[in-house]
């Protein structure tokens, strides 16, 4: 594993003996009343630039003697994160490499609270991201100089927690197999001075028998990872995420135009990871436990096959009428280990199902959860900070179609209703006391926009942090 997939330049600093160049954002609503304040050639050059404060403008303002006196942007009435990469990149285009390498950049904070300055902050680094780990990219960036009264730790634990999510997913399957997987989950609890442990060889296999049947069919050989970090009082939090490095379909082979992205099916263990680095930076009072089964879903002669009948770490036996399904086989095991400690609140992410996407699209998380309190309680949390998921149910009259005429359950549903199936047969390994939300993300950016760009994408990410941060940080 390259060193830098897990180093994310940061585009701010401290402080500067250089005259930063003030960023001064503006609303719609308020324009009018801040361009009376401003004098008539500011207001000639406005109207002349068509300059109304509408969401994505920019106005770049001299002196007399030509010198960038500040620029003015056009936020929404919200100010969102997804503002300033606009902006961003208004001004990377604007001026040279030179230019921007000379220059720090600072935000106008009055009139701006705590929330907005964050947004903005974030959007920034969203912005600066590159993934340039093979092919070189030259082109500029933008440094800002930090806000006083921003809390960094939050800015840089989401903005290095998405980046994380991006290079984790980003990277190459040849480069991102199970036990490369393994040492970037070692090398972010070495950074917060948390605990870990490592489960392969006969050990899972006698212990996980599912997560061992799914990974025995590569040479990359298959893990259980499992992070503890946090106070022992507090609350306890566990994330599982799939960590499928490459699905092949296995015997089930998927089609060429489906496997292409297959480099993604570790996004629920990207995902979990960029959550738990984002938790920690920001010392969230949880103690955490972070359970990812890292595996590669490969065609050989040890190759589970269709049919073919397993046992579970819970007992219950499996028909795996879908080597392509194999995705709920090794989380079924890990669920079933995070429930044996009795954590207060369980959370998986996986790009489980292609019925998810064709119900919500690419962006939009399927949520579902034994708990509907709860699951609403993160729609509300996902809409507010602009990363939505959205509540699917985990419908009970859909239960028999997970029917084996030879195991107590198989791992494919019959006819409709994929996304549901999968969270059926998930929900049968959580027990029926704990409370469990899954999420069947894509974790990918299908198209590309400002801040969001094409490839590995954090889909739910945000959200589940904003929920985990009211429910717990009061």
């Amino acid at each position: 594993m390259k060193q830098s997939i897990l180093q994310t330049p940061s585009p701010f600093i401290k402080s500067s003996k250089k005259d930063p160049v003030l960023l001064i954002p503006v609303q719609e609503s308020d324009f009018k009343s801040w361009l009376k304040e401003q004098d008539e050639t500011t207001k000639k050059r406005l109207k002349s630039e068509k300059f109304e404060a509408q969401k994505g403008q920019i106005f770049f303002r001299y002196t007399n003697d030509g010198t960038l006196q500040d620029i003015l942007f056009a936020v929404s009435e919200k100010i969102s994160p997804f503002d300033m990469p606009v902006i961003v990149g208004h001004i990377s285009r604007h001026f040279s490499a030179k230019f921007l390498k000379d220059t720090i950049f600072k935000i106008e904070e009055d009139g701006l609270n705590e929330e907005q300055l964050l947004n903005l902050c974030v959007g920034w680094g969203w912005a600066d991201y590159r993934y340039d780990i093979y092919k070189k990219d030259d082109s500029p960036t933008a440094t800002l100089l930090w806000p006083e009264k921003v809390d960094k730790d939050k800015v840089e634990g989401i903005v290095r927690g998405v980046c994380l999510i991006r290079n984790l997913v980003n990277t190459p399957a040849n480069d991102m197999g199970p036990q490369e997987l393994v040492k970037a989950a070692t090398k972010i609890a070495e950074e917060y001075k948390a605990k870990i442990e490592i489960t392969h060889d006969e050990d899972l296999k006698k212990e996980f028998p599912l997560i061992f049947t799914v990974g025995d069919s590569s040479e990359r050989r298959p893990a259980l990872i499992d992070m503890t970090w946090g106070n022992a009082k507090h609350p306890k939090v566990t994330l599982v995420g799939k960590g499928v490095c490459f699905d092949t379909g296995g015997l089930d082979l998927k089609p060429p135009r489906f496997m292409l992205q297959m480099k993604k099916d570790m996004g629920g263990a990207a995902h979990v990871l960029g959550l738990a680095s984002l938790i920690m930076r920001t010392r969230l009072p949880v103690r955490l436990r972070v359970l990812i089964p890292a595996v590669e879903n490969a065609v050989s002669g040890r190759a589970f096959r269709p049919r073919d009948v397993s046992q579970s770490r819970l007992g219950k036996t499996v028909e795996l009428s879908d080597t392509d399904a194999e995705g709920r086989l090794v989380l079924a095991d890990a669920l079933t280990y995070a429930c044996e400690e009795k954590p207060e609140l369980l959370i998986d992410f996986a790009t489980l199902t292609g019925s998810a996407r064709s119900a919500l699209g690419y962006d939009i998380p399927a949520c579902f959860s034994n708990n509907n309190e709860l699951a609403q309680l993160l729609q509300t949390a996902s809409g507010e900070v602009e990363d939505q998921v959205w509540q699917l149910p985990l419908w009970e009259p859909y239960r028999k179609e997970l029917d084996s005429d030879v195991a107590d359950l198989n791992n494919i549903g019959k006819g409709l209703g994929g996304a549901i199936h999968g969270g059926l047969f998930l929900s049968t390994f959580v027990e029926k006391d704990t409370d469990w939300i899954h999420l069947d993300v894509y974790a990918w950016g299908q198209n590309g926009k400002p801040g969001r760009p094409r490839g590995g994408a954090d889909t739910g990410m945000r959200a589940v942090y904003a929920f985990l941060e009211e429910r717990y940080r009061k």
